[in-house]
């Protein structure tokens, strides 16, 4: 929060309390305003009442208009299309409520790299075009050549022209104004000179303050500001030219910003026959709505992406896929965290209408992770690209939010269960990057829920101080379970529970003292002799033993300690595979070449194995088998830094297993790293791959990774992010990495993937320097990966659900008895009240099942009409709205039954919530009513004429069919019980 303060003090909120106030002078000046949490934290705190009004006024004007409307400027390689959504969401609530206004343009200036998702979510938000800026240098002078920086992106190959949008990309000039001139040694057109932190200074003199425009200079102004616009107008197919002015942190002192600009623009129009050139103020509306009157025929883009994204021959921007993993890994558990609340407390509103749990403050606990969850997802947060104070304020908003929720979903549970105050149910909040929490005792409550659409059959894992246990469920029944010596700490012991439960529901189990045949199973473990590795390579005849379960056999090299080779037992096809360790080291220095930092990956040479001796223990079990390697830099060394845990599962005669059996479950410990390294942990297998690779587009897509050969830099510019999937594949077999979080990923070599999992790095770059942004991360990251191997098919139908079932991994929680009194025992062991869970078909996800709050009609015109009157103030937090998203896992064609059209019935669905009575369809933020939506259509050579997109699908009799990878947004409506 300090940061957020600091930020406000030193600038945010002086831009929009001057701004403001400078607009209000001039009909003719506008201005565009993006990322929403400085504007609320203005809006709630500062901004008077008369302030309001004129913003109202401004908007109503069009001279103040709300571009993205998002939270954030979200980073476009790293995050989930969840998150994205949440955080679009959540700005366009507050707009939409407060002033009745919809954002219908993108403005994503600095994510770095653009993905072939963001146009889609855009278009499917009802934007009408999207602007982007950072694609690679070579590519951008290529396309600015060829007057090729603005064409019809058609990001999604299933959705393809019903969610096209028009995009610009920005000109080498990017969104900044050139601040060279010829006249002044002092930079040009920034008058109020560059932000100062941590205080404005008291006499209002910045720094580096542009020289004022005076009737001895305004011509040279207008000759430098003409010339560029000329410029830029040969790059682009219309005279309409955007010459955005601003850039990061200005117009924190808009009059001097606005006077001196307005002599300019008068200046130049009073000469416009001589310069050739009119301008003027616009909003981005204006200038994109000048573009589509000119009613030009514009080339189709396919669904390829603009990452990753180099800004010179050195400097490609792939580290920053993979900095500050642990970051990385707290938002992703956050934000599973908070689809899990969300769903568990709209199920409670509608099931226990007269619960004893104050509504207003349970929204406001789920609304401060709501806020944690969005503001992260800036391209300077998940991505790792901020300074440690920063990082360290993100941290803090996450672990309180999560902090809230459990504790909102522990008192849930308390109250479903009618119990008094003499039990109680507590939840720790993650205490480490490994997501496990610290150990419990006997006689203790375990609380599992789903948060999946789906039936569940999975193991939950659970700290406890002593082997001799026993697992039963809500009915007395044993339930089977492990129990083994922790890899983590010799202290404590992991208890592995078979849990199976049916979608959004939960399960009680109690876990008891030992109990003869009943007890847990203790888990044997076996330790080997450390094997040096360093002769490997050497010709021998190897010794292998074998780990099986009814899926896999894995075979292990006996004189290295190292994987060999896994068999998929069905197709009995052997793959082989082995896997290591690696580091690139990198350079720190400027003076001798490239560095790395939290945006650039620069190797100096070939990543360097990090171990020449390799520890390993199997620990044995009739549920789970644990593989555990340690990576050793020598052989007498006593200490590792890297370590790996390889699970394989076994399930038990009645249990639907298919999934938990179809995957190796992998967690890696990497670090403390030494300085100027980069962990990367490579798996090679035999499978002929031509060094294709495929990674996914924010957990949305595939896209295709052909290697690419460059002069200077390929390892660095071969890399991809990952934020859920990867994969390799030949003709017939596919293996698939699935992550936790986002990570780096490339294929160096054919048959190769290798992951990048930390990074700690110190350069001495000036700016990097000044803003802390040396990545000296001493941190160890234990990210987990699920592998899958087999046949394309069987691998097709199960990586998208997989995926889901590890980012939403069931959320644990743990009740205990309060003086043991018997009577609670009692009531946790009744059943609560059944009713049917909430089930989607395998190829739909559930994406959201939430109550928003918000207080806005979805009448827009008694929307605006209440926002007019003020009596939109006044409003109470909506408990009856529901907001559903649905979504279709598969693309068109990718299988022959997964990617058919799935129809479904929202009343039987929802049944379980109550009597669904009103189903309205809504665009995918909430704001539009889609049979009002209409999107301009850009003409194209393929549909000559220009229009409006309708897509509304009308919803009869509470019927829906859902289409390949559409995402189908509704409020619903229940009876009141």
């Amino acid at each position: 929060l300090f940061f957020l303060q600091e930020s406000m003090h030193a600038y945010a909120a002086n831009v929009y309390t001057t701004v403001v106030e400078e607009l209000m002078k001039g009909k003719q000046r506008k201005f565009i305003a993006v990322e929403q949490e400085f504007f609320r934290l203005w809006w709630d705190a500062v901004a008077t009442d008369v302030q309001k009004q004129q913003v109202h006024q401004l908007l109503q004007e069009g001279r103040l208009e709300f571009v993205i409307g998002g939270q954030v400027m979200h980073d476009e390689a790293v995050t989930l299309i969840d998150d994205q959504i949440l955080q679009l969401t959540e700005g366009h609530g507050f707009l939409y409520e407060t002033f009745g206004v919809r954002p219908q343009f993108s403005w994503h200036v600095d994510p770095f790299g653009a993905s072939a998702t963001t146009p889609t979510l855009f278009a499917l938000a009802g934007f009408n075009a999207h602007l982007i800026s950072r694609i690679d240098y070579d590519l951008k002078t290529d396309m600015q050549k060829n007057k090729k920086l603005q064409f019809v992106w058609r990001g999604s190959p299933s959705l393809s022209e019903s969610q096209e949008i028009f995009t610009h990309v920005m000109d080498q000039y990017s969104y900044c104004t050139p601040s060279q001139i010829p006249f002044s040694n002092r930079s040009g057109f920034y008058w109020n000179g560059f932000a100062v932190f941590p205080d404005p200074p008291k006499d209002g003199v910045y720094p580096n303050m542009s020289l004022p425009v005076t009737d001895a200079n305004v011509g040279l102004y207008a000759q430098t500001m003409v010339a560029n616009i000329k410029q830029r107008a040969a790059w682009f197919r219309t005279s309409d030219v955007l010459w955005p002015w601003g850039c990061d942190k200005q117009f924190f002192n808009a009059s001097v910003q606005f006077s001196n600009m307005d002599l300019l623009l008068d200046y130049i129009n009073e000469h416009s026959a001589e310069f050739g050139v009119t301008v003027q103020y616009a909003t981005l509306g204006d200038y994109f709505q000048a573009v589509y009157n000119r009613n030009l025929a514009w080339e189709i883009r396919d669904s390829q992406d603009f990452l990753p994204y180099s800004t010179e021959p050195f400097q490609a921007w792939t580290g920053f896929y993979t900095s500050r993993s642990a970051l990385k890994g707290v938002a992703r558990r956050a934000s599973s965290l908070l689809h899990a609340a969300e769903a568990f407390f709209t199920q409670y509103v509608r099931k226990q209408p007269a619960g004893s749990i104050c509504k207003c403050q349970a929204l406001k606990q789920l609304q401060s992770l709501r806020w944690a969850v969005s503001e992260v997802q800036h391209h300077d947060g998940i991505t790792g690209t901020e300074s440690p104070k920063v990082k360290d304020m993100y941290m803090d908003h996450l672990i309180f939010g999560m902090f809230n929720v459990k504790k909102l979903m522990a008192s849930i549970i308390l109250d479903m269960n009618n119990t008094e105050k003499s039990g109680e149910v507590y939840s720790y909040v993650y205490n480490k990057d490994s997501g496990k929490p610290g150990a419990v005792g006997s006689d203790q409550y375990v609380f599992v829920y789903n948060p999946l659409a789906w039936n569940i059959t999975t193991f939950v894992v659970v700290s406890v101080g002593h082997p001799s246990l026993s697992v039963w469920d809500e009915l007395g029944r044993s339930v089977p379970a492990q129990v083994q010596g922790s890899a983590e700490s010799p202290f404590t012991y992991d208890l592995y529970i078979l849990v199976s439960i049916s979608g959004l529901s939960y399960r009680k189990y109690s876990i008891k003292p030992s109990a003869g045949k009943q007890s847990a199973f203790i888990g044997r473990s076996v330790k080997y002799k450390q094997k040096d590795i360093t002769r490997r390579y050497q010709k021998r005849r190897q010794r292998l033993f074998p780990v099986a379960n009814n899926c896999y056999e894995v075979m292990f090299d006996q004189d290295t300690n190292l994987m060999h080779s896994i068999t998929e037992r069905e197709t009995n096809q052997t793959v082989q595979v082995t896997q290591e360790f690696l580091e690139y080291h990198v350079n720190g220095d400027v003076k001798k070449g490239p560095i790395s930092d939290n945006y650039l990956f620069s190797p100096n040479a070939s990543a360097v194995p990090v171990s020449k001796a390799v520890g390993l223990e199997v620990v044995f079990g009739s549920l789970v088998t644990e593989i555990r390697q340690y990576f050793y830099s020598n052989a007498t060394a006593l200490e590792y830094t890297y370590a790996m845990y390889t699970r394989m599962y076994r399930v038990p005669e009645g249990y639907d297993g298919k999934w938990l059996c179809r995957r190796l479950e992998q967690q890696y410990s990497a670090g403390p790293v030494e300085l100027n390294r980069e962990a990367v942990l490579r798996t090679s297998t035999n499978l002929s791959t031509g060094q294709l690779l495929y990674t996914d587009s924010n957990g949305y897509q595939i896209q295709k990774r052909p290697f690419k050969a460059y002069v200077n830099n390929t390892v660095a510019r071969n890399y991809y992010p990952m934020v859920q999937t990867a994969y390799i594949e030949d003709d017939s077999t596919r293996l698939v990495l699935l992550a936790d979080r986002a990570h780096g990923v490339s294929s160096q070599a054919n048959g190769q993937v290798e992951v990048m999992l930390h990074r700690r790095l110190w350069n001495n770059l000036e700016w990097d320097l000044n803003y802390n942004l040396t990545l000296n991360d001493t941190s160890v990251v234990r990210p987990v990966f699920w592998l899958i191997l087999g046949t394309k098919s069987a691998t097709k139908m199960l990586y998208r659900p997989s995926g889901l079932a590890l980012g939403h991994r069931p959320v644990v929680m743990f009740g205990a008895l309060a003086g043991g009194k018997p009577e609670l025992s009692r009531r946790l062991q009744q059943s609560p009240v059944h009713r049917p869970p909430v089930t989607v078909p395998p190829n739909l996800h559930l994406q959201t099942l939430s109550i928003p709050g918000w207080k806005y009609s979805s009448n827009h015109s008694e929307q605006t009409r209440s926002v007019h009157t003020g009596k939109q103030k006044q409003a109470d937090a909506d408990f009856s709205r529901v907001l559903l998203r649905i979504m279709h896992l598969y693309e068109v064609g990718e299988d022959p039954v997964l990617s058919q059209p799935v129809v479904v019935n929202l009343k039987s669905l929802l049944k379980g919530l109550g009597s669904v009575v009103l189903v309205e369809e809504r665009s995918l933020t909430g704001t539009w009513d889609v049979s009002a939506l209409k999107r301009w259509k850009w003409k194209t050579a393929q549909y000559p004429s220009k229009g409006f997109n309708n897509n509304a699908e009308s919803s009869e009799n509470y019927t829906v069919t859902v289409h390949p990878k559409e995402i189908r947004t509704f409020f619903v409506y229940f009876q009141d019980e």
